[in-house]
């Protein structure tokens, strides 16, 4: 072999760098690139892209020949980045300075438009009110970003701001549900400037439970008004429940978290609880006694799971689980007694109006199952669903029963009666005898 064909055959077996005639991985030799990614992306002055847009090699190695070098995409992925940077510091670095329960430029605009609350105005003139009664309205739409320090309140204004409001709640000048629709108001506006500041303290969670603890009641008083709107409030109050209640939680854990230092996480949310946190954590089992509630979408057999163990163990919540596995089961005789000398205040406020609910389906069954020839006593009836015999007489009445009387005045509900039916709408309030709170 000659020496041009020998040069022939080396250049035919030399490498080609075109890429259009490469069929394995592309090597760069320029200075302009490095094999390593790192030192790529710093000379080469680009971002890389997602896995998504990047090719890998069959070692699952990233191939720079395939990563799309683009300056429209590089600013973009960095001016996003900024942009998220910039959004969590605005954020994180709100400290409200308001020292008083409305801000100035707030109450001054809500006089001239006369936009002001019967408690809010200063000798009843719609046009004027004072730092003493103005309360800083909720606004569904304020940005965080554009907040002002001056229009959030601080955590010892609201604590005030807070304390000042329920003091309303006992108010006898004005129909609860006047009162209600104030608090309701205003105390959202106080949960909105807690969640800008990022306050997780044991204040807040002190705050927080107050504010769940108004909910409760209303629930329980709003039901005796009668005013036309009345099934909307228990509706937005109902939701407004379940948020302030999932907010509470969250405050539980975040605090356990630092304020505790645990060896590992098995023993996370097992060594420590706050004072009413096994109360508070009821309400939420409670208020799956409303099969109707469309607010409760979370199942009890996933919550239970992140339950702290001292509170699944307390007798707050064997309390809940024990009356909502008696209400679903139907044991009218357990689910009252139960109810009855084991309630807290606040949790027979959640369950007061199935109570009645479960009484009607006891007279259901008692009507359907005794024994056409011997009535049912109404003394004996009123023992069954502790109740007063006036009040049991009244129920059967709204059930569609009729009550009889002998000779000697001994009332008593006959039996097998076709006109039984589970009254419509809210049941009156009937007493509840042997209730102890």
């Amino acid at each position: 072999m000659d020496d041009s064909t020998r040069r022939l055959q080396q250049r035919r077996n030399q490498p080609s760098f075109s890429s259009s005639s490469s069929t394995g991985p592309t090597r760069f030799r320029s200075q302009n690139f490095s094999t390593n990614p790192t030192k790529t992306t710093q000379s080469s002055n680009f971002v890389p892209l997602s896995n998504s847009t990047t090719a890998t090699t069959p070692n699952n190695t990233r191939n720079p020949g395939h990563i799309r070098n683009r300056k429209s995409e590089t600013y973009a992925g960095i001016n996003q980045q900024q942009e998220e940077q910039e959004a969590r510091e605005d954020v994180g670095s709100i400290i409200g300075t308001c020292p008083f329960m409305c801000p100035d430029g707030e109450r001054a605009q809500r006089e001239r438009l006369r936009d002001l609350a019967v408690f809010e105005r200063l000798h009843g003139d719609p046009r004027k009110t004072s730092p003493s009664l103005a309360v800083k309205k909720f606004c569904r739409t304020i940005s965080v970003k554009h907040v002002q320090a001056s229009d959030v309140r601080p955590l010892a204004v609201l604590e005030d701001t807070l304390n000042y409001l329920l003091n309303l709640l006992d108010s006898s000048e004005h129909p609860f549900e006047v009162v209600h629709d104030f608090i309701f108001d205003r105390t959202r506006s106080i949960r909105q400037d807690l969640s800008m500041q990022h306050i997780v303290n044991d204040r807040a969670i002190c705050m927080y439970e107050k504010m769940v603890k108004f909910h409760v009641i209303s629930h329980q008083r709003l039901r005796n008004c009668t005013s036309s709107s009345i099934s909307s409030l228990q509706y937005l109050n109902m939701e407004q429940l379940t948020k302030a209640l999932a907010s509470l939680y969250v405050l539980y854990e975040a605090n356990r978290n630092n304020n505790f230092v645990y060896e590992n996480e098995a023993n996370r949310n097992n060594n420590f609880v706050y004072e009413n946190e096994a109360q508070f954590r009821s309400f939420y089992v409670l208020l799956h006694l409303d099969s109707k509630n469309q607010q409760m979408e979370e199942s009890l057999s996933y919550w239970f799971r992140n339950v702290p163990s001292p509170v699944m163990k307390s007798k707050e919540m064997h309390f809940a689980r024990q009356v909502l596995r008696f209400y679903r089961m139907g044991n009218y005789k357990r689910f009252l007694c139960t109810v009855s000398t084991e309630s807290s205040y606040l949790q027979y406020c959640i369950i007061e109006p199935h109570v009645n609910e479960v009484r009607a389906l006891a007279i259901s069954y008692i009507n359907n199952c005794c024994y056409k020839l011997h009535p049912y006593p109404l003394e004996q009836l009123s023992k069954l669903l502790m109740m007063k015999e006036l009040d049991v007489k009244s129920l059967c009445h709204a059930c569609g029963l009729e009550i009889t009387s002998d000779d000697g005045e001994n009332k008593s509900l006959p039996t097998k009666q076709t006109t039984f039916s589970i009254p419509k709408g809210s049941l009156q309030s009937y007493e509840l005898v042997g209730l102890q709170q």
